[in-house]
């Protein structure tokens, strides 16, 4: 019976195995207008995220690969109206999209920290690079992040991500120069959104019009997280068979739950309701890549940092398989026969 019990542990322990991680930092912060957003990564770093990836289990193995850097062609600083700073876009945007699918296809999950929502523009097609277009994606964020320059009233191009990578939209956008290495593949059909709080109107008419699955705060009101996430995750994987990129925007939380970010709304998910969409997402086994975006340390006071670091923290740990009831042990050939009860039973 003993030997019985300790073959079930190790097994119960080598399915909660997210055992591949690679951390990618991209401080980047052109696509807004707030300063601070670019020290996002080294800040959940010095929060101890790495080591906490860690030490969820002995045997996940992360390795850090630094920071991002990216060269600018200022020819193309001009080309297209209303994009603030879109040759940063362009350049960045290259660099993460290679750097991603590298990670990818070494056969790690891609754990990418923000800056800002920009960014994610490269890590979805990164992604899709790696995995052949068997992609879905699950967007948390208060905001759509569906605009196009003719559409946005800011022109900031962290309001755009999702717009530059829904095949649906192509036609929307002019000539993109520079942009030759991406190409709207994603269809809409795969897209969820969770949190939903602050659309623009021709955000929602977008929505609409193509039918994207969307659930704002008042349906997770109405149904729960539970049945949100699953049901968002029913819609863009019924089959069950794709690679999940979750884009998490950590303004999705509560500005309670994470006051250091730059957009941040009021009335959002709480962060036990955060950390159960990556509960949900982690025991499907079939997470491939994440961000975590706009924290942003230069707003609010030493311990708004702190809070919302952490919040983001927690979030990341759930999808890498830490759980709130405790994980049961790995090795446990030197556990002592009095730990089970009824070991002769």
């Amino acid at each position: 019976m003993f030997q019985r019990v300790v073959l079930n542990l190790r097994q119960d322990a080598r399915r909660c195995i997210s055992s591949k991680i690679g951390v990618l930092g991209v401080p980047f912060d052109k696509g807004q207008t707030k300063p601070g957003v670019a020290n996002g990564p080294k800040s959940l770093r010095d929060a101890g995220l790495v080591e906490k990836i860690r030490n969820i289990h002995d045997y996940i193995d992360v390795v850090d690969y630094g920071d991002i850097a990216y060269s600018v062609d200022s020819s193309i600083s001009k080309s297209v109206p209303n994009i603030r700073m879109y040759e940063h876009m362009v350049a960045c945007n290259k660099e993460v999209s290679k750097r991603v699918r590298n990670i990818i296809e070494s056969g790690r999950i891609c754990l990418t920290l923000g800056g800002d929502h920009t960014i994610a523009v490269g890590t979805v097609d990164g992604h899709i690079q790696a995995k052949s277009e068997n992609v879905c994606l699950l967007w948390v964020d208060a905001h759509a992040d569906i605009n196009t320059n003719k559409t946005s009233n800011s022109g900031n191009p962290h309001g755009m991500p999702m717009a530059l990578l829904a095949k649906e939209l192509s036609d929307y956008w002019p000539y993109l120069p520079g942009m030759d290495w991406q190409k709207p593949i994603i269809s809409v059909r795969d897209v969820a959104y969770v949190g939903l709080r602050s659309v623009d109107n021709y955000e929602r008419l977008i929505i609409d019009k193509l039918g994207i699955t969307a659930f704002g705060m008042e349906d997770i009101e109405k149904y729960g997280i539970h049945d949100v996430v699953n049901m968002a995750l029913d819609k863009i994987d019924p089959e069950q068979n794709k690679s999940i990129h979750v884009s998490f925007d950590i303004d999705s939380l509560d500005s309670l739950e994470a006051p250091s970010t730059g957009t941040s709304v009021r009335g959002g998910l709480t962060l036990r309701e955060g950390i159960h969409i990556m509960e949900n997402v982690y025991k499907t086994k079939r997470l491939g890549s994440m961000d975590l975006v706009e924290v942003n340390p230069a707003i609010g006071t030493t311990k708004d940092v702190q809070t919302t670091c952490d919040a983001a923290i927690h979030v990341i740990l759930a999808a890498f398989g830490q759980t709130r009831r405790g994980l049961r042990p790995f090795n446990v050939d030197d556990m002592p026969l009095q730990t089970f009860a009824n070991k002769n039973s």
